[in-house]
C-alpha cells in the first residue's frame, strides 16, 4: 500500500537575494521543519522519508531575457521531475518540502507525462509576473503559477514541448492580497481564484467546497496542490520570504489543506525561512498546522 513520502527540496534558486553578498534562507527550510519535528510526525503515523533532492549553487547570474539562476533552476526541475516521478510511480504520495515556489517547475513536467490534472494554487500572491505583463522577468518564485500555465518564456514554461503542465482551466488560486499586481489577470485567466479576503470572509469550508465544485465541474480532479506559507498573515508567520498583510490565520490555514489534502495526489510546501526565525518558535507552529492539514494527504488515492 503507498504511503505519504516526504522529499525535501531545499531549493532557494527562485529567489532574489536579501541583500547584496547574501542568498536566500529558504534552502534551510526542510531540515529546520524536520528538526521541529515535521517528519517525525508523519513517519510515526505511517509516512516515509524519501530523502532529498539537492539543487545547485546559487549564483545569483541574471541577464536580459533569462530569469535568475535560469540553467541551474532548469536543471534542479528534471531531478525533481525524476523524484516525484517515481514516488508516484511507486503508488506513494509525494509531500514536497521546500524550498522557493520555483520547484513548482518541476512538480508541473512530472505531473503533465503522467495526464491532465488540476492544480490548486495556495499563495499569499498571485505569483503571476510574466514576459506579457512585466519587463522585470527574474525570479521564478514570482513567476511560477504564469509559468505552469505557459505563460513565461517557451524554455521555461514549454520543456520538451509539454506545456503547459496544467490547462488554466483546470487551476484554481486561493490566497493572493486584493491589492495583487496581478488580480485581474489571473481572475481572467484561471478557472477559479479566491482572495484570501473572500475566503476569511465566506469561511474555508465553503471556499474549500468552492474549490472543489470548480475542480470537479473542469474535470480537474485529482489535482496537485501547492502552499505557499506567505498566504499566513505576518502577524502569526513573518518567517517568509515576501509577507503580506491581510492573510490566513494557522487555523484558517489547517482547515482549507484537510479540505484538500485527501484528493490531492501530492503536495509541495514552500517559502519558510529559517533565518527570520533564530529560536525555532515559527518553524513549530508551521509544523502544527502542515500536520494537521496534511495528515490525510492522498487518502482517497493511496
Amino acid at each position: 500500500m503507498g504511503k505519504i513520502a516526504l522529499l525535501s527540496a531545499p531549493t532557494n534558486l527562485g529567489l532574489r537575494p536579501p541583500e547584496v553578498s547574501s542568498v536566500p534562507g529558504c534552502s534551510k527550510a526542510p531540515e529546520a521543519l524536520r528538526e521541529a519535528g515535521l517528519h517525525r510526525f508523519f513517519i510515526e503515523i505511517g509516512a516515509m522519508d524519501a530523502g532529498a533532492t539537492i539543487p545547485g549553487r546559487y549564483t545569483d547570474k541574471i541577464s536580459a531575457g533569462r530569469i535568475r539562476n535560469e540553467a541551474e533552476i532548469l536543471k534542479y526541475c528534471r531531478k525533481v521531475q525524476e523524484r516525484i516521478t517515481g514516488l508516484l510511480e511507486s503508488g506513494n504520495t509525494p509531500l514536497i518540502i521546500g524550498g522557493d515556489c520555483s520547484l513548482l517547475l518541476g512538480v508541473g513536467l512530472a505531473i503533465k507525462k503522467r495526464g491532465s490534472y488540476g492544480l490548486v494554487h495556495i499563495d499569499g500572491h498571485t505569483d503571476f509576473r510574466h514576459p506579457g505583463n512585466s519587463s522585470k522577468c527574474a525570479s521564478l518564485a514570482g513567476e511560477d503559477l504564469a509559468a505552469v500555465v505557459g505563460l513565461h518564456y517557451p524554455r521555461i514554461s514549454n520543456i520538451d514541448s509539454s506545456g503547459p503542465y496544467f490547462e488554466p482551466g483546470k487551476t484554481v488560486h486561493c490566497g493572493c492580497r486584493n491589492d495583487d499586481d496581478h488580480l485581474f489577470e489571473v481572475s481572467e485567466k484561471l478557472r477559479l481564484v479566491i482572495p484570501a479576503s473572500d475566503a476569511i470572509e465566506d469561511g474555508m469550508i465553503k471556499s474549500g467546497r468552492r474549490i472543489m465544485t470548480a475542480l470537479k465541474e473542469s474535470g480537474a480532479l485529482p489535482y496537485w496542490l501547492h502552499i505557499d506559507l506567505d498566504v499566513l498573515d505576518p502577524g502569526v508567520m513573518p518567517a517568509v520570504d515576501s509577507p503580506a498583510e491581510g492573510g490566513f490565520e494557522g487555523d484558517h490555514l489547517a482547515e482549507l489543506m484537510s479540505l484538500l489534502a485527501p484528493g490531492a495526489i501530492g503536495a509541495d510546501v514552500t517559502i519558510f525561512d529559517p533565518d527570520l526565525d533564530p529560536d525555532g518558535k515559527y518553524a513549530r507552529y508551521l509544523v502544527k498546522i502542515i500536520s494537521k492539514g496534511l495528515r490525510n494527504l492522498g487518502m482517497r488515492h493511496i
